[in-house]
C-alpha cells in the first residue's frame, strides 16, 4: 500500500478537471480524492496498490485532461486511514 500527492498546474480548475480525475478512478483500485487549491492548481491524492496508483497518474497524464496540464509534480506521502473510494472536494 502506497499514497502519492500529485499537484496538477494549468488550466486545471473550471474546466470539470476535478471530474475528469474522478471518471479515470473509477477504473482503478484507488482511493483519494481532487481538491481545488487557492492559488490555481489541483492536488490529487491516490492510495492503494502502487501499480494502480501509477496506472492512475500515468492515465491522467495521458487522457482528455492532459491538454490542460502545464505541470505535475508528485510525491509519495504516508497512508491515511480511513479512505474509502474516489471523492471530489
Amino acid at each position: 500500500m502506497m499514497a502519492k500527492k500529485i499537484l496538477y498546474e494549468g488550466r486545471v480548475q473550471g474546466v470539470g478537471f476535478r471530474f475528469g480525475v474522478r471518471q479515470i478512478a473509477e477504473g482503478f483500485a484507488v482511493a483519494g480524492h481532487a481538491a481545488n487549491l487557492p492559488d490555481g492548481r489541483v492536488e490529487v491524492f491516490l492510495q492503494g496498490e502502487r501499480g494502480e496508483v501509477e496506472g492512475m497518474e500515468k492515465e491522467i497524464a495521458q487522457s482528455h485532461l492532459e491538454g490542460f496540464i502545464r505541470k505535475q509534480e508528485g510525491q509519495e506521502v504516508a497512508v491515511e486511514a480511513g479512505y474509502r473510494g474516489f471523492q471530489i472536494r
